[in-house]
């Protein structure tokens, strides 16, 4: 094993990154697309179809694959890669869920089991959304390289490239929602095995996803919990406590998010939630300490086997191009927290803003948000 952990993993570095993208993707698909959210309801362009507003994932796992043609459902999973949110997808308004035995949509009628026989379409207001999502990504691309430099950002790309053309060609373009025990599921067994991809026609948040889910999969094959609750929940606790109502701020993650971690971090004994003064306090366990502890360790072995398995010049042109994206500054503040700088009547103009951004993305079924909101 290292004997020390590097001061910034990885992970982190290519997370911000990542989190970064999306929502600032986000923001901009919120600024075009009539939508509607749960605290502000409809958008401006409420004359138009407006769908519960949805991150960028929900893109990938979803509204990417399907056309004007209705596909079964199966189909839709072979070409994601990876399980999209059906249920959510229909009651936020993008697809309709059909049985041709059925008289009426699956989306009408309550607890309706899904069939072997069903299909998807895109609603009206599905389909408005993938003519704004589609093209979204070259121009956050375009901002990117002005922001941060042309050079720089084809850096990032190249090296992004290099190693996600030698991982398994199962991997989604995407992250997949957190499963149980907010752990990153891994390809389906059961699906063929794809020709190998082209992925320098991918947009730059798949190449930091590929890489990213093969890094939590590897973590997460030798970890009790989760890289998502190690990287942002279990990183802020201490053995004297944190308040409760600061660790959104703290980890870069929601708090709902926060809570679903909690109840794994306390029934396994790594942390306790008690009141003191009117006011909760979260604290590791001695378990939970030596817990903590061992994470850099296990993040830092598994960069080194990178090195061995990938090559030393390309995890360190990897690494030096992330941390110069996570590092940028024009004197003020970080380029990456303008990217997520939000429009005025959005959504998260309205939040408070963390001190960091996710060491990991907490990725939920809630909407796809990389952040867990």
């Amino acid at each position: 094993m290292p004997s020390m952990a590097r001061e910034i993993p990885l992970s982190t570095l290519l997370s911000q990154i990542l989190v970064a993208f999306t929502i600032e993707f986000d923001n901009e698909a919120e600024h075009r697309m009539p939508h509607r959210t749960t605290d502000h309801g409809r958008s401006a362009l409420s004359s138009l179809p407006a769908p519960w507003l949805t991150s960028m994932v929900m893109w990938f796992n979803c509204m990417q694959h399907l056309g004007d043609q209705p596909i079964p459902l199966s189909e839709l999973e072979r070409r994601a890669r990876t399980a999209t949110n059906f249920d959510g997808m229909q009651r936020w308004g993008y697809i309709t869920v059909t049985n041709p035995s059925a008289k009426t949509p699956l989306s009408e009628k309550k607890k309706q089991p899904r069939r072997s026989g069903s299909t998807i379409t895109p609603t009206a207001a599905g389909r408005a959304a993938q003519n704004i999502w589609r093209p979204l990504f070259a121009v956050i691309e375009r901002r990117w390289c002005k922001r941060f430099g042309g050079i720089e950002f084809a850096a990032l790309r190249h090296a992004s490239c290099t190693i996600a053309r030698q991982l398994d060609p199962r991997l989604p373009d995407c992250l997949p929602i957190l499963g149980y025990g907010l752990r990153n599921q891994g390809p389906d067994p059961r699906l063929p095995v794809p020709a190998a991809e082209d992925v320098l026609a991918l947009h730059l948040p798949s190449l930091l996803s590929k890489i990213l889910l093969a890094f939590a999969l590897e973590f997460e094959n030798e970890s009790r919990l989760s890289l998502a609750i190690c990287a942002n929940v279990l990183r802020v606790l201490t053995l004297d406590g944190v308040m409760v109502r600061d660790l959104p701020i703290f980890s870069g993650v929601s708090k709902e998010s926060i809570h679903m971690a909690f109840s794994i971090l306390t029934k396994m004994g790594l942390a306790t939630v008690t009141s003191d003064s009117k006011k909760k306090i979260a604290r590791l366990s001695e378990v939970g300490y030596q817990v903590l502890q061992h994470v850099p360790v296990l993040l830092a072995t598994i960069e080194e086997r990178w090195q061995s398995r990938f090559g030393q010049p390309a995890m360190s042109a990897l690494q030096e191009a992330a941390e110069f994206f996570v590092e940028a500054s024009d004197g003020r503040s970080s380029l990456l927290f303008q990217a997520i700088e939000p429009y005025p009547d959005g959504w998260r103009a309205a939040r408070r803003r963390p001190n960091t951004l996710p060491h990991f993305p907490m990725i939920l079924h809630r909407g796809g948000y990389p952040d867990g909101s």
